[in-house]
């Protein structure tokens, strides 16, 4: 049976290196690349207003677009290093999409970028990887 590392993409530089370093560090492995459209974010996005169209529904669109697009460059950078990949899109909290995900599908192993957050903006916005490293059911690898 194979090992199966997970991957949280974001379209960032660091999530790139998170994707770099489970190729490098896992060559027989079955990765999957995950990104979750965080339905929180759309109160954050859009301004409520006249121009805000047919929200939610056009938000939703267009952020699933934009997840769909981080995953097609995943599999193409992936490509790049002649290696093919699996992709899975996730509406949730970022965290919560990536722990739920491990748990339900027997990952073995999540490999995250760190953004590297620090002092206030880590407190207000916290993080991702932090919350995963103590949730998840398997061992996290933090990329930065």
């Amino acid at each position: 049976m194979s090992e199966t590392v997970l991957v949280a993409v974001d379209g960032s530089p660091q999530s790139d290196a998170a994707l770099d370093h489970a190729i490098e560090q896992f060559p027989d492995a079955d990765i999957v690349a995950l990104t979750a459209v965080d339905p929180v974010a759309a109160g954050y996005s859009t301004a409520p207003g006249p121009d805000a169209g047919g929200y939610p529904g056009e938000w939703i669109e267009q952020a699933n677009d934009r997840a769909d697009t981080i995953l097609d460059n995943a599999v193409e950078h992936a490509a790049d290093q002649g290696r093919e990949i699996d992709t899975v899109r996730v509406t949730d909290r970022p965290a919560r999409a990536i722990v739920d995900y491990a748990d339900e599908e027997g990952v073995d192993h999540i490999v995250i970028g760190s953004h590297g957050r620090t002092g206030v903006t880590r407190v207000l916005l916290g993080s991702v990887a932090e919350n995963v490293v103590r949730r998840a059911p398997c061992p996290v690898t933090v990329v930065r």
